[in-house]
């Protein structure tokens, strides 16, 4: 399983002194190339405040253009991600459910 993981997506919401105090971004997730039966793609998507809901810094406030995609990347739960991922791939493709067939010809019993 050939898994690439990239942030395809980054919305920095910028406040009065020019500084990101939120991002809201999505990292996607594929599964081998496209076409390969072993194909399969997910997008993860999280929202990060600079403060968090108990009022500790989730990041120091900074321009837009100051951050790296390292930096970007350490914000989001990628250890979570890539747990779900896995678990979406194995039900997908290693081990998708049965596929059951009707019997036309079944009689019922009387």
């Amino acid at each position: 399983m050939a898994v690439t993981k990239s942030i395809t997506k980054c919305v920095p919401f910028i406040n009065a002194n020019n500084k990101v105090d939120n991002w809201n971004i999505t990292m996607t997730y594929k599964n081998d190339n496209e076409g390969d039966a072993t194909y399969y793609k997910s997008e993860f998507s999280v929202n990060v405040p600079q403060v968090d809901q108990n009022g500790a810094a989730n990041y120091t406030l900074k321009a837009k253009g100051s951050w790296t995609n390292a930096q970007l990347l350490a914000l989001c739960p990628v250890t979570q991600w890539d747990e779900v991922f896995a678990s979406q791939v194995d039900s997908v493709i290693t081990n998708p459910p049965a596929v059951s067939t009707p019997d036309q010809d079944f009689n019922v019993p009387s």
